[in-house]
C-alpha cells in the first residue's frame, strides 16, 4: 500500500522534473539552434537567387537608400561581404544571424499576449512556414530585417495596450516607434505597423485615449526620422523608387480569377496547415471585434499586408507575387501558437503528430533543395537543372578575367539588369559591372556610366544577338564585335551560353542607362524577367 500511495507523488514529482527540464524558453533555444542549423543548411546548398546578387552588387558601395526598396538590406548585404568575404554563406549569413532575433521576438509576443507555451508554438510554426522561417531567414531579402522589425513593434504595443503597470508604457511606445522605423528601413511594408496601431486604437474604445496623448505620436516622429534616408535619397533622384512601386500593378483590368491563383500561391509559400488557420483566425478576429482585444490587435496589424497584396490581384495587369502578403500572416502566428498550446493542454490526440508533420515536411523540402542542387545526376544536370534561378555563374570569372584585362580599364556592360547582378556577384566585385539597359534598376543609380566613357566594354546577355546587339548599343561604340560566348554549367554540363561581344570606345550614354522608369506593366513583357 506505501508503494501504491507515493506511486502518484512519484509520478507528479517526475513530472514537474520534466516540466522544469523542458520549459518553453528551453524549447526554444533548441528550436533556433536546430532551424539555424537548417538555414545553413539551405543557405551553402543554393547559389544566390536574381534578386540576392543583384542586391550585393548594388551595394558594394554604401548607399543612402536603394531604387527598389528601402536600404537595411543592403546595409546588411554591405556589412556581409566587408567582413565576412564573398562565399554565398558570408553574404547571407548576416540575414541568417538576425533570424534568430525573428524567431525569439514571436516568442516573445506570444508569450506576452498568451503564454509562454503559445510563444513556442508560434515560434515553431514560424520555422516551419518556408517562405517566413526559410526564404526569409536565409537569404539576401528585405524580408530578413522586416520580419524582427514588425515582431519587435508588435511586442512593444501588447506591452502599450495591456500591461496593468502603465508607468513604463511611454518607453514602450518609443521602441514600437523605433521598430517602426526600422520596418520602414527594410520594406515599404513597414507603414502598415503604425497604420494597424491606429486603427485599433480608433475601434477599441479602451485604448483610443492614447490618441490623446503625446505618445503614439512620438513614436510616429521617431519612425518618421530613421526613415529620412529614404526620403532624402528619393527626393535626389526624383522619387524614383516611390514611382517605381507605385506603378507595380500595371495598367488596370479586371481579373475574376487572379485573387484565387494568389491566394492557392500564398497557402503553398506558407503551407496549406499553416495558411488556413491563419486565414480562419484572422476572420474571427475580425468578426468578434476588440471585444477580444488581443486577438483584435493582432488582426489589425494584419489586414494591411494581407488585404493590400492580395485584392489587387483583381484588376493588376502584372504579377501580384504572393510572398508580398507574408508579413502580414507572421503576425497572425500567435494566434495560431495559442491553438496549438490549448489543443496541446486539451489533450487533443491529433496535434501531437500534426506539429511533428509540419517540422519533418519543411526538413524535408530542405533535404530535397540540398540534394536537387548537390547531386551529380544527369537527369538533374545542365540544362535539366531544377534550380537555375539559384545557379551561381562561376564560369564567367576566369573567361571574363581574360578577356576584359586584354585591354585596360575596359568595364562590363549587361542588357539586363538581374543578369548584371549575376555577373558582379561571380566577380566578386574586381570589375564594374553596369546594366546597360532601358530598366538598369539599382546599377542606374549606384554605376553613373559617365565614369567610363572611352572605355572598352563586354556586352553580355543570355539572349542578346549580334542583331539585338547592334540595335540597342551601336550609337554608344564606335563598333561591336561578337566573342567566343560563355557556357554556364551546372552540376557539370552546359546549361546555358552567355553570348558575349566586345563594345570599342563606349560614348554618349543614354540617358535611361541611369534610372529607367518605364511603366511596370511594358516590362512584363520581356521573357526570363523574374519581376
Amino acid at each position: 500500500m506505501d508503494r501504491l500511495s507515493l506511486a502518484p507523488d512519484g509520478l507528479a514529482s517526475a513530472s514537474a522534473r520534466s516540466g522544469a527540464r523542458f520549459t518553453p524558453e528551453r524549447r526554444l533555444a533548441g528550436l533556433i539552434l536546430v532551424a539555424l542549423g537548417l538555414r545553413i543548411i539551405f543557405a551553402t546548398s543554393l547559389g544566390l537567387g536574381m534578386d540576392e546578387a543583384y542586391t550585393v552588387a548594388t551595394s558594394r558601395d554604401f548607399v543612402l537608400s536603394a531604387f527598389d526598396h528601402p536600404p537595411l538590406s543592403w546595409w546588411l548585404a554591405t556589412l556581409g561581404h566587408r567582413l565576412f568575404g564573398e562565399s554565398d554563406l558570408a553574404l547571407r549569413l548576416p540575414f541568417i544571424l538576425l533570424s534568430g532575433l525573428t524567431t525569439v521576438l514571436m516568442f516573445l509576443l506570444g508569450r506576452r499576449l498568451y503564454g509562454a507555451e503559445a510563444g513556442f508554438w508560434a515560434s515553431f510554426a514560424l520555422c516551419c512556414a518556408p517562405v517566413l522561417g526559410v526564404i526569409d531567414a536565409s537569404w539576401v531579402l528585405p524580408d530578413a530585417p522586416l520580419l524582427p522589425a514588425l515582431l519587435g513593434g508588435a511586442w512593444a504595443l501588447a506591452h502599450v495596450f495591456f500591461d496593468e503597470d502603465a508607468s513604463r508604457a511611454p518607453l514602450w511606445w518609443l521602441l514600437a516607434g523605433l521598430c517602426s522605423g526600422l520596418a520602414l528601413l527594410s520594406k515599404y511594408h513597414g507603414v502598415f505597423l503604425p497604420a494597424g496601431a491606429f486603427l485599433f486604437m480608433l475601434c477599441s474604445p479602451r485604448h483610443r485615449a492614447w490618441l490623446k496623448t503625446p505618445w503614439p505620436w512620438l513614436a510616429g516622429l521617431l519612425a518618421l526620422a530613421l526613415f529620412a534616408p529614404v526620403l532624402i535619397w528619393n527626393a535626389q533622384h526624383d522619387w524614383a523608387s516611390f514611382l517605381f512601386q507605385g506603378g507595380r500593378t500595371g495598367d488596370p483590368r479586371l481579373n475574376l480569377k487572379a485573387p484565387f491563383l494568389l491566394l492557392g500561391m500564398q497557402a503553398l509559400f506558407l503551407l496549406p496547415w499553416i495558411f488556413l488557420p491563419c486565414v480562419f483566425l484572422l476572420a474571427r478576429a475580425l468578426r468578434r471585434g476588440p471585444a477580444q482585444e488581443r486577438d483584435f490587435l493582432l488582426a489589425c496589424l494584419a489586414l494591411g499586408p494581407v488585404v493590400a497584396f492580395t485584392l489587387p490581384a483583381l484588376w493588376s495587369a502584372s504579377r501580384v507575387l504572393p510572398h508580398w502578403a507574408a508579413p502580414g500572416y507572421l503576425l497572425l502566428l500567435p494566434l495560431l501558437g495559442r491553438e496549438i498550446a490549448e489543443a496541446f493542454a486539451q489533450g487533443v490526440r491529433w496535434i501531437g503528430p500534426a506539429v511533428t508533420g509540419a517540422g519533418v515536411v519543411v526538413t524535408v523540402l530542405i533535404a530535397l533543395l540540398a540534394g536537387l542542387a548537390n547531386l551529380r545526376l544527369p537527369a538533374l544536370s545542365g540544362a535539366r537543372y531544377p534550380l537555375l534561378e539559384t545557379l551561381d555563374w562561376t564560369d564567367v570569372s576566369d573567361a571574363f578575367f581574360a578577356r576584359v584585362l586584354a585591354r585596360e580599364g575596359a568595364f562590363v556592360g549587361a542588357s539586363r539588369w538581374f543578369e548584371a547582378g549575376k555577373i558582379d556577384a561571380a566577380l566578386g566585385g574586381r570589375l564594374p559591372v553596369l546594366a546597360l539597359s532601358d530598366d538598369p534598376r539599382g546599377f542606374g543609380a549606384t554605376r553613373d556610366p559617365q565614369r567610363f566613357l572611352g572605355r572598352d566594354a563586354i556586352l553580355v546577355g543570355r539572349y542578346l544577338t549580334l542583331e539585338q546587339a547592334h540595335q540597342l548599343y551601336e550609337d554608344h561604340f564606335d563598333s561591336i564585335e561578337p566573342l567566343a560566348p560563355i557556357a554556364i554549367t551546372a552540376n557539370g554540363a552546359p546549361a546555358f551560353e552567355l553570348k558575349l561581344y566586345r563594345g570599342r570606345n563606349f560614348h554618349d550614354p543614354a540617358p535611361e542607362f541611369t534610372l529607367g522608369l518605364k511603366p511596370v506593366h511594358a516590362r512584363a513583357a520581356r521573357p526570363n524577367d523574374p519581376h
